[in-house]
């Protein structure tokens, strides 16, 4: 997984299918984001390799470990927001994305194409209060 933080605070969530799974990678260069004290909000784009990737054991239990560590920290993602453009598929991601945010502890908002998901990244960064408009359907 890489972050693209060139247009932070949105920060870009890619596979890189050419490269190794990297988690400690992404999890360094996200603590680093957090560490600025301002409001982040991840966008991401849901293909079939992101779907098919299982994680082993270990790296389940370093990714809960780390979310644990951070818990403070990760109150200032606002939400993620991933890219999906059939409309079976965003509607089969509702039931996922509850446990994402109950894991995670922030929601999981779908968006059909790349310009509905910067709009909906930008309002939430532009808000004083995290997830103050954020229906509880998980849409914006």
């Amino acid at each position: 997984m890489n972050l693209d933080t060139t247009q932070f605070p949105l920060v870009w969530m890619q596979d890189a299918p050419e490269e190794p799974h990297d988690d400690d990678g992404a999890f360094a260069l996200l603590e680093e984001l957090l560490q600025r004290g301002e409001p982040i909000v991840l966008l991401t784009e849901i293909g079939e390799r992101s779907l098919d990737h299982e994680h082993t054991q270990d790296e389940k239990k370093r990714t809960a470990l780390w979310m644990k560590k951070h818990r403070q920290e990760l109150k200032l993602v606002r939400a993620m927001v991933a890219i999906e453009p059939s409309t079976a598929k965003r509607l089969a991601m509702k039931s996922f994305s509850i446990m994402f945010e109950k894991f995670w502890g922030y929601p999981m908002l779908m968006a059909s194409s790349r310009e509905e998901a910067l709009k909906i990244a930008r309002r939430l960064v532009s808000e004083t209060e995290p997830g103050s408009f954020v229906t509880t359907d998980g849409t914006a």
